[in-house]
């Protein structure tokens, strides 16, 4: 693996929640949880769409008239170290390529076989990056649909939930 060319994604991100996780919309402890396609248990990670039509791609795993309830949620990023894998001279620089980003990670784990995304993923954390802009792999994604996909946020990295009435508080439940 090279150096890599690391830089600044400023912009907005969405992701959609699921209700009853979304007063803590930048923990990435769910990632953290079950594991993603860049991450593997026990590594927390926050996985964040780069337009909302990318966010309702993902989310909707193919069924576009058949979403679970969602809390939608607009992000204001502001994150150094950034890898973008969208890119090939990003893919080369870390070693990889789109079969490698796209594999079958959840097929891989239910296996037993650990997927090469989160071999990926430890390899680029240990060199320094704080995230990766990755093409969508979703059903029904197009060509130029990106993820940010964080495994280092807060402090001099901005990644803050757009709620100025405060709506997204720990549930309250009436019977």
């Amino acid at each position: 693996m090279t150096a890599l060319p690391l830089t600044r994604y400023r912009g907005l991100a969405y992701r959609a929640h699921d209700p009853r996780w979304a007063f803590a919309p930048t923990s990435g402890a769910g990632a953290a949880i079950h594991g993603g396609r860049f991450n593997p248990k026990g590594m927390a990670a926050l996985y964040l769409a780069l337009s909302i039509e990318g966010m309702f791609a993902e989310v909707s795993h193919g069924f576009a008239h058949r979403f679970p309830p969602l809390t939608v949620v607009t992000y204001e990023v502001d994150c150094t170290d950034i890898l973008d894998l969208t890119t090939e001279a990003g893919r080369t620089a870390a070693g990889t390529d789109l079969s490698t980003l796209g594999c079958a990670w959840m097929l891989d784990r239910a296996e037993g076989r650990t997927p090469p995304t989160w071999t990926l993923s430890k390899r680029l954390v240990a060199a320094g990056a704080a995230g990766v802009v990755v093409p969508s792999f979703a059903i029904g994604a197009t060509e130029g649909m990106r993820n940010l996909v964080l495994w280092r946020w807060g402090g001099e990295q901005k990644v803050v939930a757009w709620d100025v009435e405060g709506r997204l508080q720990a549930p309250t439940f009436v019977r």
